[in-house]
Protein backbone atom coordinates (compact mmCIF):
# COMPACT_ATOMS: atom_id res chain seq x y z
CA UNK A 1 0.00 0.00 0.00
CA UNK A 2 2.90 2.30 0.63
CA UNK A 3 4.16 1.74 -2.47
CA UNK A 4 1.40 2.84 -4.58
CA UNK A 5 0.95 5.52 -2.41
CA UNK A 6 4.17 7.16 -2.98
CA UNK A 7 4.01 6.17 -6.34
CA UNK A 8 0.70 7.84 -6.74
CA UNK A 9 2.35 10.92 -5.20
CA UNK A 10 5.73 10.94 -7.34
CA UNK A 11 3.18 10.54 -10.21
CA UNK A 12 1.29 13.13 -9.40
CA UNK A 13 4.15 15.88 -8.90
CA UNK A 14 5.81 14.51 -12.61
CA UNK A 15 2.96 15.09 -14.08
CA UNK A 16 2.20 18.75 -12.68
CA UNK A 17 5.20 19.56 -13.57
CA UNK A 18 6.61 21.10 -16.75
CA UNK A 19 10.84 21.34 -16.79
CA UNK A 20 10.58 22.93 -20.45
CA UNK A 21 8.01 25.57 -18.94
CA UNK A 22 9.14 26.44 -15.31
CA UNK A 23 7.35 28.78 -12.99
CA UNK A 24 8.52 32.38 -12.54
CA UNK A 25 10.87 32.65 -9.33
CA UNK A 26 9.07 34.51 -6.44
CA UNK A 27 11.76 34.75 -4.53
CA UNK A 28 13.78 37.37 -6.38
CA UNK A 29 13.30 41.02 -5.33
CA UNK A 30 14.37 44.14 -7.22
CA UNK A 31 18.06 44.16 -4.94
CA UNK A 32 18.91 41.52 -7.29
CA UNK A 33 18.57 43.21 -10.29
CA UNK A 34 22.25 44.07 -11.91
CA UNK A 35 20.21 47.31 -13.35
CA UNK A 36 20.07 50.99 -11.06
CA UNK A 37 17.16 52.32 -10.49
CA UNK A 38 17.14 55.11 -13.30
CA UNK A 39 15.39 57.67 -10.84
CA UNK A 40 18.40 57.94 -9.16
CA UNK A 41 21.24 59.42 -9.77
CA UNK A 42 23.72 56.51 -8.84
CA UNK A 43 21.65 53.89 -10.95
CA UNK A 44 21.77 56.33 -14.27
CA UNK A 45 25.81 54.98 -13.36
CA UNK A 46 24.94 51.70 -13.11
CA UNK A 47 22.88 51.53 -16.03
CA UNK A 48 25.62 53.09 -18.22
CA UNK A 49 28.12 50.70 -16.50
CA UNK A 50 26.08 48.03 -17.71
CA UNK A 51 25.29 49.27 -21.28
CA UNK A 52 29.02 49.30 -21.35
CA UNK A 53 29.80 45.73 -20.06
CA UNK A 54 26.80 44.21 -21.74
CA UNK A 55 27.48 46.51 -24.98
CA UNK A 56 23.58 46.95 -24.74
CA UNK A 57 22.17 50.03 -26.77
CA UNK A 58 18.95 49.55 -25.71
CA UNK A 59 19.81 50.18 -21.86
CA UNK A 60 22.35 52.97 -23.12
CA UNK A 61 19.40 54.11 -25.30
CA UNK A 62 16.72 54.76 -22.53
CA UNK A 63 19.39 56.93 -21.15
CA UNK A 64 20.29 59.20 -23.62
CA UNK A 65 17.77 62.26 -23.65
CA UNK A 66 16.20 63.52 -27.36
CA UNK A 67 18.08 66.65 -26.41
CA UNK A 68 21.30 65.21 -25.95
CA UNK A 69 24.55 66.58 -26.70
CA UNK A 70 27.91 65.05 -26.15
CA UNK A 71 30.95 67.13 -26.06
CA UNK A 72 34.56 66.25 -25.83
CA UNK A 73 37.94 68.74 -26.40
CA UNK A 74 40.09 67.38 -30.08
CA UNK A 75 43.33 68.28 -28.41
CA UNK A 76 45.32 67.95 -31.91
CA UNK A 77 42.93 70.62 -33.34
CA UNK A 78 42.67 72.26 -30.38
CA UNK A 79 38.88 72.46 -30.66
CA UNK A 80 35.68 71.00 -28.71
CA UNK A 81 33.46 68.77 -30.73
CA UNK A 82 29.98 68.18 -29.93
CA UNK A 83 27.35 65.80 -31.35
CA UNK A 84 23.34 65.23 -30.85
CA UNK A 85 21.66 61.57 -29.68
CA UNK A 86 21.66 60.22 -33.21
CA UNK A 87 25.47 60.51 -33.70
CA UNK A 88 26.19 59.42 -30.46
CA UNK A 89 23.73 56.09 -30.47
CA UNK A 90 25.68 56.00 -33.94
CA UNK A 91 29.20 56.22 -32.17
CA UNK A 92 28.29 54.27 -29.02
CA UNK A 93 26.74 51.62 -31.08
CA UNK A 94 29.92 51.39 -33.32
CA UNK A 95 31.79 51.02 -30.30
CA UNK A 96 29.98 48.25 -28.64
CA UNK A 97 29.74 46.50 -31.68
CA UNK A 98 33.40 46.49 -33.15
CA UNK A 99 35.16 46.03 -29.54
CA UNK A 100 35.72 42.84 -27.37
CA UNK A 101 35.19 44.26 -24.21
CA UNK A 102 34.57 47.40 -22.07
CA UNK A 103 35.74 48.05 -18.57
CA UNK A 104 33.95 50.92 -17.35
CA UNK A 105 34.70 52.33 -13.27
CA UNK A 106 33.06 54.89 -12.15
CA UNK A 107 35.34 56.56 -9.28
CA UNK A 108 34.64 59.38 -6.99
CA UNK A 109 32.03 61.94 -7.29
CA UNK A 110 33.71 65.02 -8.12
CA UNK A 111 30.68 67.43 -7.46
CA UNK A 112 27.15 67.23 -7.15
CA UNK A 113 24.29 69.84 -7.79
CA UNK A 114 20.26 69.51 -7.88
CA UNK A 115 18.06 72.16 -8.35
CA UNK A 116 15.04 73.52 -6.47
CA UNK A 117 12.66 71.18 -8.18
CA UNK A 118 14.55 68.01 -7.98
CA UNK A 119 14.24 67.67 -11.96
CA UNK A 120 18.07 68.86 -12.94
CA UNK A 121 21.64 68.11 -12.16
CA UNK A 122 25.06 68.39 -12.73
CA UNK A 123 27.13 65.48 -11.98
CA UNK A 124 30.78 65.43 -12.56
CA UNK A 125 32.61 61.88 -11.75
CA UNK A 126 36.32 59.90 -12.28
CA UNK A 127 36.09 56.68 -14.76
CA UNK A 128 38.86 54.55 -16.01
CA UNK A 129 37.73 52.70 -19.37
CA UNK A 130 39.65 49.94 -20.94
CA UNK A 131 38.61 49.42 -24.42
CA UNK A 132 39.69 46.03 -25.69
CA UNK A 133 39.38 45.86 -29.34
CA UNK A 134 41.81 42.47 -29.81
CA UNK A 135 44.14 40.72 -27.11
CA UNK A 136 46.69 42.56 -28.73
CA UNK A 137 45.27 46.07 -28.72
CA UNK A 138 43.89 47.64 -25.26
CA UNK A 139 43.39 51.25 -25.04
CA UNK A 140 42.74 53.25 -21.13
CA UNK A 141 40.91 56.29 -20.95
CA UNK A 142 40.78 58.00 -17.69
CA UNK A 143 38.77 61.23 -16.99
CA UNK A 144 35.61 63.13 -15.66
CA UNK A 145 32.47 62.51 -17.28
CA UNK A 146 30.40 65.38 -16.18
CA UNK A 147 26.67 64.91 -16.96
CA UNK A 148 23.65 67.08 -17.27
CA UNK A 149 20.78 64.85 -15.92
CA UNK A 150 16.74 65.87 -16.40
CA UNK A 151 13.56 63.93 -15.73
CA UNK A 152 10.02 65.23 -15.82
CA UNK A 153 9.24 65.28 -12.14
CA UNK A 154 10.65 64.05 -9.05
CA UNK A 155 10.85 60.62 -8.71
CA UNK A 156 10.81 59.63 -12.76
CA UNK A 157 13.81 58.35 -14.65
CA UNK A 158 16.59 60.76 -15.06
CA UNK A 159 17.95 61.04 -18.36
CA UNK A 160 21.14 62.68 -19.80
CA UNK A 161 20.93 65.86 -21.23
CA UNK A 162 24.77 66.78 -21.65
CA UNK A 163 27.95 64.95 -21.37
CA UNK A 164 31.30 66.57 -21.64
CA UNK A 165 33.82 63.76 -21.54
CA UNK A 166 37.49 64.73 -20.14
CA UNK A 167 39.46 62.37 -20.75
CA UNK A 168 42.42 61.48 -22.11
CA UNK A 169 41.16 59.32 -25.21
Amino acid sequence: MRLITKTLLLSSTLISCNPFAPALETGMDEGNSILGDPATVDGVFQNIKYAYTFRDTSIYGQLVNSEFTFVFRDYDRGVDVSWGRDEEMRTTNGLFMNVQRLDLVWNNIISISMDSSNTRASVSRNFNLTVTFNPSSIERADGYASLSLARKEPGTSWQIVRWRDESNF
